[in-house]
């Protein structure tokens, strides 16, 4: 039984990350109905923003108010990098047939993390190490250090706040979504964007104001697998961002709550089948082929997620 709680622990704190990065996917597509699959690659640049400005002004302390320097730093990396790539790659093809921007999506994925891995130590006057390989990511005070132990189960710091960073992130977004003036006008925008323009409402900002959301959540979940892994590197979005595009297809594209619930999903049925999964089909190198064993599933028998599409289908 302490086993399967500890798999459990494990999974929800891999479903939180998930979560945390399909949310962004959720929240662009809503908007645009475009998967952004260099959201993934935002996802890095935050971690990478994050261990930036803790080596450009904090670097060798470990006290833990540094911490919302680097959160701040990671964000405007991400929202950064995400605005531009709407400005520049995404709006010029807002009319174009739908597999323009997909096919792009993908470019500006190959091209930010060539980017990060050939550049990121050529920056001038600082002494930056080479993302050419894992680069260690900063250790911050109670975040970070010894596991709590309840019983036999470990729960590491960095699990405390990746969990805790999805539940914010999640009260705060349906609190702005449902609750503001811009976030109504995301509503609006996402169901009709054409009455939406007609009503006053400034859909180029709302687009943008989607985009830079989806960013703040893929920059705390860059600092989260950051202070899991221990150390960060200019592939880790590739994958994270394709399991997180499973997640939201999990919980229903375009749904938000569906985007969180596919998420922890995931992360619990990918820990499960390493642990309990006999034979060959077992163990830690599987996880990622049951991953996307769940996606083909779900794409199969259940197509609009557990709770369902909420994307409207224009003309």
């Amino acid at each position: 039984m302490d086993q399967f709680f500890q798999q459990l622990v494990n999974g929800l704190t891999l479903g939180s990350l998930y979560a945390l990065i399909a949310v962004g996917y959720t929240v662009v597509y809503g908007i645009v109905q475009l998967i952004n699959f260099a959201h993934g690659e935002v996802f890095m640049i935050g971690a990478f923003g994050a261990l930036t400005t803790y080596l450009l002004f904090f670097d060798g302390q470990t006290a833990v108010w540094i911490l919302p320097f680097m959160i701040v730093g990671a964000m405007l990396a991400s929202v950064g990098t995400a605005v531009l790539m709407e400005r520049v790659a995404y709006r010029p093809l807002r009319n174009a047939p739908r597999l323009a921007p997909l096919i792009t999506a993908i470019g500006i994925s190959v091209f930010l993390q060539e980017f990060i891995r050939l550049l990121y130590e050529k920056v001038p006057f600082v002494d930056f190490p080479s993302a050419k390989q894992r680069i260690p990511f900063p250790q911050i005070d109670v975040v970070t250090g010894p596991a709590a132990e309840i019983g036999n189960v470990t729960i590491q710091r960095s699990a405390i706040f990746t969990i805790a960073a999805l539940v914010i992130s999640a009260v705060v977004l349906y609190y702005f979504i449902n609750r503001t003036r811009l976030g109504r006008g995301m509503q609006a925008v996402s169901q009709d964007p054409d009455t939406a323009r007609l009503m006053g409402i400034n859909v180029d900002r709302i687009i943008v104001v989607a985009f830079a959301l989806g960013a703040v959540l893929a920059a705390v979940a860059g600092i989260s697998q950051g202070f899991q892994n221990n150390n960060i590197d200019y592939k880790m979005g590739f994958l994270a961002g394709l399991k997180a595009f499973t997640a939201a297809v999990l919980g229903g594209i375009g749904n938000i709550p569906g985007a969180v619930l596919g998420g922890l999903v995931l992360g619990v049925v990918e820990a499960m089948a390493t642990q309990y999964v006999p034979g060959q089909f077992g163990g830690g190198s599987w996880k990622d082929v049951w991953a996307f064993i769940i996606l083909i599933l779900v794409l199969v028998f259940r197509p609009q997620g557990l709770l369902g599409a909420r994307v409207v289908d224009r003309a």
